[in-house]
């Protein structure tokens, strides 16, 4: 393991490090003053001075190339180090366009101390491989969430709902909202690549409250082409960032409202992960249940799968993650586990939805395992809210023995 970071004295006068030395070390000046120079032909070019509180040394720790610039304390100089790897791990954990951002100042900023040392730019150095390659996908990615916020703008994006088949009562009685993107040059842009992008900046809000928006008038139009005893409701992906909007239920209320449904015709379904904020989830049910919302837990499962979220959240539906559905009926370990997990869920009073159900096999072990909904391509695969008429007026029968 690596040793704490250490404070260290230099004497004014004192060499910190000289232009060349490999890059193992930053420092965090803690007091004292510090000249960073750099030699211009037989002149001394300053380029800062750097006092208590400033951080030195970090550039060339950044992008792993020798020191750029040598630095003498001025005065007594107390520092901590800050070893390369503290450093590094938080670069790599930062977002990879900020980080393409830096890298790209760091280079540019080397560039332009070369010019000033010879009097020109002098040659380009050669581009490295990888680094070329980071930056196309940076770029792409760049491009890609322009694209996305003007589909937003345009109302290019469009919504496939996944229909949920009850075994029971055997009919459709809801669907999942999907939301799906046609490039117009790119073609079919995967749901995995633009919502993950999506998430990564403040776009997921405004790509959420779209596919509210549109899933809720998908679901009054529908209404209008269907006899009044079959109204399907309608779940919707929350976000972690749309779950912190203020009122965040109280706008999915209104949103219903607004297109002439009663609020309990939506589902807002969030995931593990955000389910580990218990507070925030707390008061986002209270409030969905305030307006007759149900709340369902997605993917339950996988990742950061937890019994306390059962005990602590008084979900109305749990969606049981397809990892445990492929493999039935034969694993008989995958059987005892949902068994288990449809007993509990049942006991709690939360409605099971299995997720990724394909075969007729795989249904009939659900509903002998106590699992009442299923979801999957064997019921229907996600559509044009249009072409689900049929669906809902004559379901598909799912035989159960």
């Amino acid at each position: 393991m690596p040793s704490a970071s250490a404070t260290r004295i230099f004497a004014a006068g004192e060499r910190i490090f000289t232009e060349g030395d490999p890059p193992d070390v930053a420092y965090l000046i803690e007091s004292g003053r510090v000249e960073v120079w750099a030699n211009q032909g037989a002149k001394r070019l300053t380029l800062s001075f750097l006092g208590a509180g400033e951080i030195l040394g970090e550039m060339a720790v950044i992008d792993r190339a020798p020191r750029s610039a040598c630095a003498d304390a001025l005065t007594e100089v107390v520092v901590t180090e800050i070893r390369a790897d503290q450093l590094r791990e938080r670069l790599d954990e930062a977002d990879p366009v900020l980080r393409s951002l830096l890298i790209g100042l760091l280079t540019r900023y080397r560039r332009g101390l070369r010019a000033a040392r010879v009097g020109s730019s002098g040659p380009e150095p050669a581009a490295d491989n990888e680094n070329q390659e980071q930056q196309r996908r940076i770029a792409d990615k760049i491009r890609l969430e322009r694209e996305l916020l003007e589909a937003i703008e345009r109302d290019e994006l469009r919504i496939a709902f996944q229909p949920i088949f009850d075994l029971l009562e055997q009919r459709i009685v809801g669907f999942e909202a999907l939301v799906r993107w046609d490039h117009p040059t790119r073609g079919a842009v995967s749901p995995a690549e633009f919502i993950a992008l999506a998430e990564e900046t403040s776009l997921i809000v405004p790509v959420g409250h779209y596919a509210l928006r549109k899933s809720c008038q998908l679901l009054a139009k529908l209404d209008g082409t269907l006899p009044t005893h079959i109204r399907p409701w309608v779940a919707v992906n929350i976000s972690a960032r749309q779950s912190v909007v203020p009122d965040f239920a109280d706008l999915l209320a209104r949103t219903a409202e607004e297109f002439g449904l009663e609020p309990r015709r939506l589902k807002a379904e969030i995931t593990e992960s955000l389910a580990l904020d218990y507070d925030r989830v707390m008061e986002l049910i209270r409030r969905c249940r305030h307006h007759g919302i149900g709340v369902a837990l997605d993917d339950f499962g996988t990742g950061h799968s937890g019994l306390g979220h059962l005990h602590r959240l008084d979900f109305d539906s749990i969606k049981l993650d397809r990892a445990f559905v492929t493999p039935l009926p034969a694993d008989t370990k995958a059987v005892a586990l949902v068994r288990g997990i449809a007993t509990m869920l049942n006991g709690l009073c939360a409605e099971v939805i299995a997720e990724g159900v394909e075969t007729l096999e795989q249904a009939q072990t659900l509903h002998r395992l106590g699992v009442r909904f299923i979801q999957g391509w064997l019921v229907g695969r996600p559509q044009e809210p249009s072409l689900i008429l049929e669906q809902l007026l004559t379901p598909p029968r799912v035989e159960l023995v």
